[in-house]
């Protein structure tokens, strides 16, 4: 009986730990690309222009994308389905240097991804953020410890593929 009650005193002190961990995780990733930051806005506030550089079209031929709302602008979304999950990805917000989305996963969440274009040399800098709130969730608490590594190198794909719009 002694065993049992160390093995659940265990258990507790796992389940309580996981409240230590971080509830929101930021992933961020950037790269100058040779486009005006203009340029790079008005893509990312389009649905049609979104797709052009899109990391998930790059790893899966099969990424079901259906658009909604208006081409551009707030409002502006589509919604997703394939072999990474399925969801919508809509504009809640542009400004001359930034694009914000809301991604609705379901169950899994919503979080916020902000794409900002800042002049730089011959170009911009551009940063892709996506911030998500792990909520109470201990095992989406634990599921965020290895976001970073999971989201990191689709979004560097990503920055790629915008970049290699820019080339001639």
């Amino acid at each position: 009986m002694t065993i049992f009650y160390i093995v659940l005193a265990i258990l507790a002190a796992i389940a309580l730990a996981t409240f230590l961990l971080p509830r929101s995780v930021v992933v961020t990733r950037s790269l100058d690309i040779p486009m005006a930051p203009a340029d790079i806005i008005e893509r990312t506030a389009s649905t049609e222009g979104f797709q052009t550089f899109n990391p998930y079209r790059s790893t899966d031929p099969n990424l079901k994308i259906t658009p909604f709302g208006p081409e551009a602008g707030v409002g502006a979304g589509f919604r997703f389905e394939g072999k990474e999950g399925k969801g919508t990805q809509t504009i809640t917000a542009v400004t001359q240097t930034s694009v914000t989305h809301l991604i609705d996963l379901g169950a899994m969440g919503k979080p916020v991804q902000v794409i900002q274009a800042e002049p730089h040399a011959d170009g911009s800098k551009v940063k892709w953020t996506v911030t998500s709130d792990m909520g109470f969730n201990p095992i989406f608490r634990v599921f965020g410890l290895f976001l970073d590594g999971m989201l990191g190198k689709t979004y560097e794909l990503g920055l790629k593929n915008m970049r290699e719009l820019a080339q001639p």
